[in-house]
């Protein structure tokens, strides 16, 4: 019986201890199952619906720095500059860092906090008995000073019972995860933009130094019917004529010139860098980009995967879901544990003695049990966020396969129509060769080889402006499949594991 009754105290311990890690375990709120399949057929394809029958290799995955296939150093320059200078990216990567300060933040309010404080005090009467009934003195003087010092530490610890802090952590890990995904969205926007941009420039520059070759050529032309006029051999008409096609060829060289200057103003700007400062580096006419002979696509599942866009729309799901477990905790009880410990004495020297400490341990427990709705109301709130944030994410899932789908289309269709403009070509010179050759041999009339070289030229600038919106079409195609980021590291040490389905792709 006696060592049943010593038994009694470790029991109801226990007992209490159990039930404390009962209630600290439960989690209160829908757990978070992963986002919903939309449109499955379609996600799962081995294939896109719109991909081409040639020209699309789909066995390897496509390489993240999708840019490096088209050869050009200098674009290659230009999009590094761009991710490491360009202002909208630095405020990304600024906005991750204020996330993860905030996720931070909210881990620490799961621990206990705990402060300290110290005071010295000085204090000086006077000496009532001093002062005579007519309220004045003399030569009365004050007590000594009083001293008094006092330290002392407390702490509370607000016990998470029923998951709510929880809950608030997972909803701050997965929002910081979805702004890390807003930043590399961010990145291979801009990573498209820089290389459309360029590829507009070059495209600027080849269609000016076409025109100025025509016109050059066509100057020559003029001044030569100008001889034969001179001569007797060639009609009025036909110097006007001519003047009119020159005229015609130099008003385009205008537009052209300042769509380069306002492609080099945009590159400079895109890589952080003031309007005019690639204008030395850049302004020299130069080539295409090389298209690669064969494009690589991965397919659907992985392009889902490794889109930033519905990562950060999955990932601010999670967050939504979490968020109404966290109101539906502030229904239930809250316990605070609050401890304190002081030392008080009016010698510094025997302030920390036991017998000048005092001490308190108080649990605290609080229920707002009549709030009028308001709780209900932030739950049914924090629901419909949800429901809003699952509807965004399969509109984010849809737009994506949409998006590859029209990449792959433009791209194919645009291939077959450059070909077509480049047979054009290639029929248009040889027959302004010939117009020209019976033009010299006075067996063909002006206006014939007018036609000739302005078909000449038309097609020129066809096949150019062709190759160019086939190198854009491209660009536009990587950018769909999700391509070109790479994780940012600013030395936290947050968790982030991928979500349900969803992988990230390795740079």
């Amino acid at each position: 019986m006696t060592a049943l009754r010593s038994l009694r105290p470790t029991l109801c311990t226990l007992a209490v201890a159990g039930a404390t890690a009962l209630l600290a375990a439960c989690t209160v709120g829908p757990d978070y199952r992963g986002a919903p399949a939309v449109a499955p057929e379609a996600a799962s394809a081995a294939t896109f619906v719109r991909t081409p029958a040639q020209g699309f290799v789909t066995t390897a995955p496509a390489p993240s720095q999708w840019w490096l296939a088209l050869d050009d150093p200098q674009l290659n320059t230009l999009i590094a500059a761009a991710l490491a200078h360009n202002p909208d990216l630095r405020a990304a990567q600024a906005r991750l860092r204020a996330s993860r300060a905030q996720l931070q933040q909210q881990r620490a309010a799961e621990l206990p906090k705990l402060s300290a404080d110290a005071a010295a005090v000085r204090l000086r009467q006077p000496d009532l008995s001093a002062l005579s009934s007519s309220g004045s003195s003399t030569g009365s003087s004050g007590r000594g000073p009083l001293q008094l010092y006092t330290a002392g530490f407390d702490a509370s610890w607000e016990i998470d019972l029923f998951g709510g802090t929880r809950r608030a952590i997972e909803a701050a890990t997965a929002q910081s995860e979805a702004v890390d995904a807003d930043l590399a969205d961010t990145q291979v926007s801009l990573a498209a933009e820089v290389a459309q941009a360029y590829i507009g420039l070059r495209d600027q520059q080849q269609r000016l130094k076409i025109a100025q070759r025509t016109a050059d050529l066509q100057q020559q032309m003029l001044a030569l019917t100008e001889q034969r006029r001179a001569g007797g051999t060639a009609a009025e008409v036909d110097v006007e004529r001519l003047t009119t096609q020159v005229e015609t060829t130099r008003s385009t060289l205008t537009p052209l010139a300042a769509q380069v200057e306002i492609s080099l103003d945009q590159l400079a700007v895109l890589t952080g860098k003031a309007p005019g400062a690639l204008d030395a580096e850049l302004a020299e006419s130069g080539a295409l980009p090389t298209m690669p002979a064969g494009v690589q696509v991965s397919d659907p599942t992985t392009m889902l995967s490794q889109r930033p866009d519905i990562r950060a729309a999955e990932r601010r799901l999670a967050s939504s879901n979490a968020q109404i477990g966290e109101h539906i905790a502030d229904f239930f009880p809250k316990l605070t544990l609050y401890g304190d410990i002081s030392f008080s004495a009016g010698d510094p020297g025997h302030l920390f003695r036991k017998a000048n400490a005092t001490w308190l341990g108080a649990p605290y427990l609080s229920w707002n049990v009549f709030d009028f709705g308001r709780t209900l109301g932030a739950v049914h709130g924090a629901e419909a966020s949800r429901d809003e944030a699952i509807a965004k994410y399969e509109k984010s899932v849809l737009a994506a396969l949409q998006d590859a789908n029209d990449g792959l289309s433009r791209f194919g269709h645009q291939r077959e129509h450059l070909a077509t403009l480049q047979k054009v070509q290639a029929s248009a010179v040889r027959s302004a060769d010939l117009t020209r050759q019976r033009y010299r041999a006075g067996t063909t009339s002006l206006i014939d080889l007018l036609d000739t070289q302005r078909t000449e030229f038309a097609a020129q600038q066809d096949v150019v402006s062709g190759q160019a919106e086939l190198l854009k079409d491209f660009v536009s195609l990587q950018k769909s499949l999700g391509l070109g980021w790479s994780r940012y590291d600013d030395g936290a040490t947050t968790s982030q594991s991928p979500a349900p389905g969803l992988t990230r792709p390795s740079s």
